[in-house]
């Protein structure tokens, strides 16, 4: 079985699945789109409005924006993959819960093992939290971190751009790096060292320029912004 027969077989249980309350609401599951053996694997928060229409992530004002992000590095949407840690819509786009979160992580891991991808990027906070638990996404956006292996990259979710204007540019700097990441993810950190590492942090090698970060004493309060449930972005918290 090839990747992409991988992906469809994946997608198939989704639209058929019955592991948490979500199922009883949604009315397309939104298991996931694009290239099979892609570079960069984009991974949301939870389907919106017009996901849940349509059946496939990032398709309204957030994923608008998003394909204009991918231009400015010469990508499309065809070039990468697009998930999301849920793949049915919470009701009235309410955070997602523990259970249900939970629920689809199964079929996220199965994704990340097929697409293999070199980097993966995470839109929000739910999303980062899946790799980054402790992280506050106004502190380490856009700072790559190995974690298991594999480069995370944080990032704010399109549509706290759109919301909150002064993140524009920050989103936009963010993705101008996404190519010189590439090429640094073509050189993970060898086993040898994350074994000599304490057990604390093994799994999570810090690039050099994030390192300054330990030394931060403050920071920014997750600011959470909610979507009327006729917009393409999800009502969760972005940040």
């Amino acid at each position: 079985m090839d990747n992409q027969e991988a992906l469809e077989q994946i997608a198939a249980e989704v639209k058929q699945c019955d592991r948490c309350v979500l199922h009883l609401s949604r009315k397309k599951a939104v298991p996931g789109d694009g290239n099979a053996h892609a570079q960069i694997m984009f991974i949301g928060e939870g389907p919106g409005f017009h996901e849940n229409e349509q059946g496939l992530p990032f398709v309204g004002a957030a994923g608008k924006f998003l394909e204009e992000l991918l231009a400015s590095i010469n990508l499309r949407r065809e070039d990468v993959f697009i998930t999301n840690v849920v793949k049915c819509r919470p009701p009235s786009n309410r955070d997602p819960l523990p259970d249900e979160l939970a629920a689809c992580d199964d079929y996220l891991e199965r994704q990340i093992h097929i697409i293999n991808p070199k980097i993966i990027v995470t839109l929000g906070r739910y999303s980062m939290a899946k790799f980054l638990p402790n992280a506050k996404i106004s502190v380490v956006h856009g700072k790559p971190k190995w974690v298991n292996g594999r480069l995370i990259v944080p990032m704010y979710h399109p549509a706290a751009a759109l919301h909150q204007g002064s993140l524009k540019p920050q989103v936009e700097a963010d993705f101008k790096r996404l190519p010189e990441l590439i090429a640094m993810a073509e050189h993970p950190p060898q086993p040898n060292k994350l074994e000599s590492m304490p057990a604390s942090s093994a799994t999570m090698l810090e690039l050099p320029q994030f390192s300054t970060l330990q030394a931060m004493k403050e920071d920014l309060e997750p600011f959470e912004e909610k979507h009327s449930q006729s917009d393409s972005a999800t009502q969760l918290t972005l940040f």
